[in-house]
């Protein structure tokens, strides 16, 4: 590796499973003797952690290669490795097409990486290794996580479902779960380090349980993080309406840290589309989760993924989803314009829907969603609420002198600035007086602040002096740090399908 610490930097494209991944390549390379580059610095080794779910995902990639080039050419020793999605998919091309990358990796083999890039090295010529299978569950490397109060903790890996528009689960594998040991263990070693949030993530976390022959397996798992002392929020994303099942409503409903927020993703509202996406659900099934959510728990804020123009879609098609919008009342939705996805089914479909069309649509889905997401923040106003203070949430908070946070609903609200310090992964309690469609404001003095674990643990963090960390550190990605190719929810196409 040389005496002096050579640097690097890891550019994420994607959905939560790769946010995630991304810390775990920082972890074995910090492991390998590595630091992370300063910001603004020029990196020894860079590394793309790429995602397949856009028509113009390559696109992406082999431009930004293209302005690496030079930069490569000049200095001596500078490395590019390419992994994720996009290299389990193009592993022959991105050499071909970008012959000055160094390493490309699958979705399987992360662990390799600092072997490969030594192999490298050393034989100055590319190394290309893809894996067909998981080698290892990744939870079991090293991983340098970015925040002190809140973490992503994967349950499974892959995904079984066959939906036309997505290639991941051919580039991800089948599903494959942790033991729930495994995955309680991690959750208690991320509490004692003063994580006090954490996000149950799987590409189809409520079929959890599958791979173990037990169909209540994630039910048991939500009630079993309720007993874990110190654990304050309990997330997961995302489900799959197929396997929602009774059980897991009960279990948020009835564990006192499990959130009200579930993100359910719809893709459409019509059972004709629903049908030619290969989703094995329809309608009513759909909003008959939704009515359950709501009598167990009535202030839950349910969100959602929605795909407007695929191919074949009628305006009576579109219609039905504008109806399930107008029934659901989702707090928000993310949607997107369909795009062709190489190597999936639906690209190949005939009656690909013009774009002018799909256009049209998405706008008036746009304009219904923002006005329900405003109707139903505006039900807030007056609600006093607990905010977990965040790192990176409010873009214009140095400009407005307010900090933001998450409600336990996972809203996100921006507040005055406290005259008691606070710190990421503080919580204070205080009024909503104002919301907007994608916010919420507390205009007058915070009511209250309470200093916890996960701030006195951001707080080590930030002061200790910058050195090689000792290969595994806890928390989440600061929101805004990965450079997503869609917002989160969709490349979890990843965790959406």
């Amino acid at each position: 590796m040389g005496e002096s610490l050579r640097t690097y930097k890891v550019v994420t494209y994607g959905c939560q499973m790769n946010v995630h991944d991304s810390e775990r390549l920082s972890g074995l390379l910090e492991d390998a003797g590595y630091v992370k580059a300063d910001q603004g610095g020029d990196p020894d080794l860079v590394v793309f952690n790429t995602c397949a779910v856009r028509e113009n995902a390559d696109n992406k990639l082999y431009g930004n290669l293209g302005q690496l080039a030079p930069a490569k050419a000049a200095r001596k020793g500078m490395q590019i490795a390419v992994g994720g999605c996009l290299a389990q998919k193009d592993r022959a091309t991105i050499v071909q097409k970008a012959p000055w990358v160094d390493v490309v990796f699958g979705t399987h083999n992360i662990g390799h990486l600092p072997a490969l890039l030594e192999r490298a090295r050393i034989e100055q010529q590319a190394q290309v290794e893809i894996l067909e299978s998981l080698e290892t569950f990744p939870s079991t490397l090293p991983t340098r996580r970015e925040s002190a109060y809140a973490a992503w903790v994967a349950i499974s890996v892959g995904c079984n479902n066959t939906c036309t528009f997505c290639i991941v689960p051919a580039l991800r594998g089948k599903e494959e779960d942790r033991r729930p040991g495994d995955v309680l263990a991690e959750v208690e070693a991320l509490v004692g380090e003063g994580v006090i949030e954490v996000t149950l993530l799987g590409q189809n976390v409520n079929a959890y349980g599958s791979d173990l022959g037990d169909r209540e397996a994630f039910s048991k798992l939500l009630r079993a993080c309720g007993q874990v002392e110190g654990l304050e929020r309990v997330r997961f994303t995302s489900p799959h309406p197929r396997d929602f099942t009774d059980d897991v409503i009960a279990a948020m409903a009835e564990t006192p840290n499990v959130m009200h927020q579930l993100h359910m993703p719809l893709q459409s509202g019509s059972d004709t589309v629903l049908r030619a996406m290969k989703r094995s659900y329809r309608q009513e099934r759909f909003l008959g989760i939704i009515e359950k959510v709501r009598a167990a728990m009535p202030d839950a804020a349910i969100s959602t993924d929605i795909i407007v123009g695929f191919p074949g879609e009628t305006e009576e098609d579109f219609e039905q989803t504008l109806h399930v919008v107008r029934q659901a009342r989702f707090t928000n939705a993310f949607t997107f314009q369909y795009s062709k996805r190489p190597g999936t089914p639906a690209a190949e479909m005939a009656d690909q829907i013009p774009k002018a069309v799909v256009q049209a649509r998405y706008e008036r889905l746009i304009a219904l969603q923002e006005e329900i997401s405003w109707e139903e923040n505006k039900k807030q106003v007056g609600r006093t609420l607990e905010i977990l203070v965040a790192e990176g949430e409010g873009k214009k908070d140095n400009r407005t002198d307010r900090l933001s946070g998450r409600a336990p609903d996972n809203r996100l609200v921006h507040f005055e600035r406290p005259a008691d310090p606070v710190r990421p992964g503080d919580v204070v309690t205080v009024e909503i007086t104002y919301a907007a469609p994608h916010h919420l404001l507390a205009e007058g003095p915070t009511l209250a602040v309470r200093r916890t674990r996960a701030g006195d643990a951001w707080e080590r963090r930030t002061a200790a002096p910058a050195a090689k960390p000792a290969g595994v550190m806890l928390g989440l990605p600061t929101v805004g740090v990965p450079v997503l190719s869609a917002p989160a929810t969709e490349g979890a196409c990843c965790s959406t399908d």
